[in-house]
């Protein structure tokens, strides 16, 4: 039983890893582009800030995915030593999200989206 936790733990860390490796290449992507095309427009500085908020979002959501998969990656058996690391990352990537969304905060998101 526990072997398979273990096998299950492992793999859905990586998977939740690349998850986030995925959101970040799309947003960097969808950044990119609509960066690009903004030159094109007039009101730049409206499109590119609302480029920042959805990447800064899109981070947002990246880091989270990346906490998640550390916090599976030492939830079996851990050592004092993982258990540092963890803390060490988790404090870590925590600040960079509270600063990250802060900062869209002030660029004008206070609460999440109702679609």
């Amino acid at each position: 039983m526990k072997d398979w936790a273990e096998f299950i733990t492992k793999y859905l860390s990586s998977f939740v890893e690349i998850l986030a490796a995925i959101v970040i290449g799309i947003a960097l992507v969808k950044f990119i582009v609509g960066y690009i095309a903004s030159f094109r427009k007039a009101g730049t500085e409206q499109v590119n800030q609302s480029l920042r908020i959805q990447f800064g979002s899109s981070l947002t959501l990246a880091l989270e995915l990346l906490l998640a998969a550390d916090i599976l990656a030492t939830a079996i058996a851990p050592t004092w030593d993982d258990i540092g690391k963890l803390a060490a990352i988790a404090t870590i990537r925590t600040a960079l999200n509270y600063f990250l969304e802060r900062e869209l905060k002030v660029a004008g998101i206070d609460k999440p989206r109702q679609k």
